[in-house]
Order: structure tokens, then C-alpha cells, then sequence
């Protein structure tokens, strides 16, 4: 966790200072600092509207009663790439237009959704994951989890 910090409060800041001062002195302080404004309009623009078709999705997912996995991980990339665009620099910018646009952030959703799945299953890894999943089904049959759950009376065991 600590190398995790490291990187983002000490590298990024020094990275986007050297990008910041090279662009500078390529084309100017003035039009760097231009660049960088227009840089915080497109991410504020790309972030309403990703945001809002996000939460369109997120709405009709509810409303069709499917779970909003998808819609939820895409709202929180959305978040994440439209703050990186507010920010100053050229190196978070490039990371926020990547989780703003959707083909780059069906990626970053794919690979958090594999981790994730990774994490939860642990031991059974990729490779059981059916065989893991089928034997969890079994213990926990009494178990429902789509809203539509009931009491169960447990069942009685002859002595």
C-alpha cells in the first residue's frame, strides 16, 4: 500500500511537472496553460456526458430488475477519469480520457471485473471456477440473493 502512495502522491506530481515544464518550453507558457484549461473544459464536457448515459444505463438496468454491476463499475470509472481530466497535467489527462471514453473503459472494466472475480474465488482460480461456483451453489442452497428471498424454516433431523 505504501509504494501505492508513494506513486501517486511523489511520482505523478513530479511527472506531470517535468511533462508541464517540457510542453512549456516547446511551445510557450501561455498556450500550455491553454492547453491545459481546454484540457479541464473537454474532461468536464466528456464527464456530463459519459455520466449521464452511465446513469441512464444504471436507471434502466433497476428498472428491468437486472443487477447494476456494469453500470455501477462504469459510473465509478466515469468518476475517476473525470477527476483525473480536472486536475492539472498531461499525464492524468491522458488516463481520464482513457476511463471517459467507452471502448478504452469496457477495458479498464473488464480487467477490474477479472480481478475482482480473482479475488472472490481465491483457491479455486481460473480454471475451477464452474466446479467452485457449483459447490458453493450446494451449500448455500437455501440462500437467495435476487430480492425475491423467503423465510425458511430450517429442515428437521430425525435424532
Amino acid at each position: 500500500m505504501l509504494p501505492l502512495l508513494i506513486l501517486l502522491f511523489v511520482v505523478v506530481p513530479i511527472a506531470e511537472l517535468y511533462v508541464i515544464i517540457q510542453v512549456g518550453e516547446a511551445i510557450g507558457a501561455l498556450p500550455t496553460i491553454g492547453l491545459l484549461v481546454l484540457d479541464s473544459l473537454l474532461g468536464s464536457w466528456l464527464l456530463r456526458a459519459q455520466g449521464r448515459a452511465t446513469w441512464t444505463r444504471f436507471r434502466l438496468a433497476l428498472a428491468g430488475g437486472r443487477p447494476p454491476a456494469r453500470e455501477t463499475i462504469d459510473g465509478a470509472l466515469v468518476i475517476l477519469g473525470g477527476a483525473l481530466m480536472l486536475a492539472p497535467g498531461f499525464i492524468t489527462d491522458l488516463f481520464g480520457v482513457l476511463l471517459l471514453l467507452p471502448p478504452t473503459r469496457a477495458v479498464a472494466r473488464r480487467v477490474i471485473a477479472r480481478n475482482a472475480l480473482n479475488r472472490l474465488l481465491g483457491p479455486f482460480g481460473t480454471a475451477g471456477r464452474a466446479a467452485g461456483a457449483a459447490s458453493r451453489m450446494r451449500r448455500r442452497q437455501d440462500y437467495d440473493v435476487d430480492a425475491t428471498a423467503r423465510e425458511i424454516d430450517p429442515p428437521i433431523l430425525p435424532r
